[in-house]
């Protein structure tokens, strides 16, 4: 697994996870779940701003938006989905602030690399690593 290029709020949301017992890490999933932020107002307002996350089961929406050179990410995920309302969390808090740069240079491995690979179902990882590269790709078009 990489751990080059990983910006440092996702290294350090990466070391916390890996230095959570495995066996709690579930929660501390769920618990950024909770934080998942709320859209913006203007993402709000136009939904059809967002692109699916089709590796998602459940109805995830991500948009990205570059400014100033400053990515903001913004992601939906319905409550009743808490794993991946977990991933979208880690992955708007870790992308929203860096640079393009930053962002592009993140492992695509990055969330095999948190530690919940036994603890979550691969197709739920697969999920995370499928906002992570439309996030990638959205940045991509916008710089």
């Amino acid at each position: 697994m990489t751990t080059a290029n990983v910006p440092d709020i996702l290294a350090e949301i990466r070391d916390g996870f890996l230095e959570t017992p495995e066996s709690d890490r579930l929660l501390l999933l769920l618990e950024y779940a909770d934080e998942l932020p709320e859209v913006s107002e203007e993402v709000a307002n136009h939904p059809e701003m967002c692109e699916r996350v089709a590796e998602c089961q459940s109805p995830v929406y991500i948009y990205v938006e570059v400014h100033d050179d400053v990515v903001t990410m913004h992601a939906t995920a319905p409550p009743e989905a808490p794993t991946t309302r977990g991933f979208a969390s880690i992955l708007v808090q870790g992308i929203t602030g860096l640079t393009p740069d930053e962002v592009l240079a993140i492992p695509d491995d990055y969330p095999q690399s948190i530690g919940l690979t036994r603890a979550v179902s691969p197709l739920r990882i697969g999920g995370m690593t499928g906002m992570l590269m439309r996030a990638k790709k959205q940045v991509r078009q916008k710089r």
